[in-house]
């Protein structure tokens, strides 16, 4: 396994910038965000660190150059949207530039991570037919390119305009199975964080066994259950109010658990740590201590 970083953690910094900090941190890869230039709709989105808008041969080239001076990796490409918006000028947008990051992969020779999307005021099978209309071409593109997709199993249920549903179709094992029966491709995997399946009260060991063939990705991040506010609110209260996301070993993933398991199925893959610790968000100094604090957790597991 490459233990790496999510690189939406750094937005003020540049690519090389962003490289640099990974070699002193002590990892070997890196995910690389790459929204379209904007500003960002909600923390941790609308951060560029490759911009794949004309995106050749030579930008690909200065990409891997800047990388490998840092000697890093890149784990994989990474952009989160609401593909399956109800906004359908909206949907088409994130598409397009999907279609842009998986031509930036393939240049690269790397996966890209993302989101499925929902509309989150329908159920699953209300959603069922957009989700066939915009990713089976989606995954016959990347595949043809040869390049792997992997879904994050995030519901993307925070916030009130995300109520009641959430914007991730892509949340649990019952749907990751209908989605790869629909499309099943073996580009077509999942970017596997298990701190997801703590708040949605799931076992987070199983599905590393049963999707063995399908973890593209990993993301390492932490949650802790605030029990005393699940007590009151409940899991049907406002989701922040019963966890928090945390580093690495100061949450509830048994990650000696979760590492055994990775290495019983034998995954040889990226596993990096996706920073979402408000006790780390208050300045640059803050965030690279949490990436630093993370990789020595985590070189417990991890050698690579």
């Amino acid at each position: 396994m490459q233990l790496g970083f999510v690189s939406a953690i750094l937005p003020d910094l540049s690519l090389a910038e962003v490289a640099q900090v990974g070699q002193e941190t002590g990892y070997t890869c890196i995910e690389l965000m790459c929204w379209p230039p904007s500003k960002a709709e909600r923390r941790y989105a609308g951060v560029t660190h490759v911009n794949v808008v004309d995106f050749g041969a030579s930008q690909a080239q200065e990409v891997q150059g800047t990388m490998a001076a840092a000697g890093m990796s890149i784990s994989g490409l990474g952009y989160y949207p609401n593909a399956l918006t109800p906004d359908r000028a909206e949907s088409d947008a994130v598409v397009a530039h999907l279609r842009k990051v998986i031509d930036a992969a393939a240049l690269l020779k790397v996966g890209m991570n993302t989101f499925i999307g929902r509309d989150w005021k329908l159920s699953v099978d209300d959603n069922w037919p957009r989700f066939c209309e915009v990713w089976k071409p989606l995954i016959q593109y990347a595949a043809d390119r040869g390049v792997n997709v992997g879904i994050e199993n995030c519901p993307m249920l925070f916030s009130k305009d995300e109520w009641p549903a959430g914007k991730n179709l892509a949340g649990s094992p019952a749907i990751w199975r209908r989605m790869f029966e629909e499309i099943p491709s073996p580009n077509f995997g999942l970017n596997y964080d298990p701190s997801h399946m703590i708040w949605q009260m799931m076992d987070y060991l199983a599905p590393i066994r049963e999707f063995a063939s399908r973890l593209h990705h990993i993301h390492a991040k932490d949650v802790r259950l605030i029990h005393h506010k699940l007590d009151e609110v409940g899991i049907m209260g406002y989701p922040p109010e019963y966890h928090t996301p945390k580093l690495p070993g100061l949450g509830d993933v048994h990650w000696g658990h979760f590492f055994a398991a990775l290495g019983d199925i034998g995954y040889a893959g990226p596993v990096c740590v996706e920073v979402e610790d408000r006790s780390f968000e208050g300045s640059l100094e803050a965030r690279t201590k949490s990436l630093r604090q993370s990789a020595v957790y985590l070189r417990n597991f991890v050698t690579g």
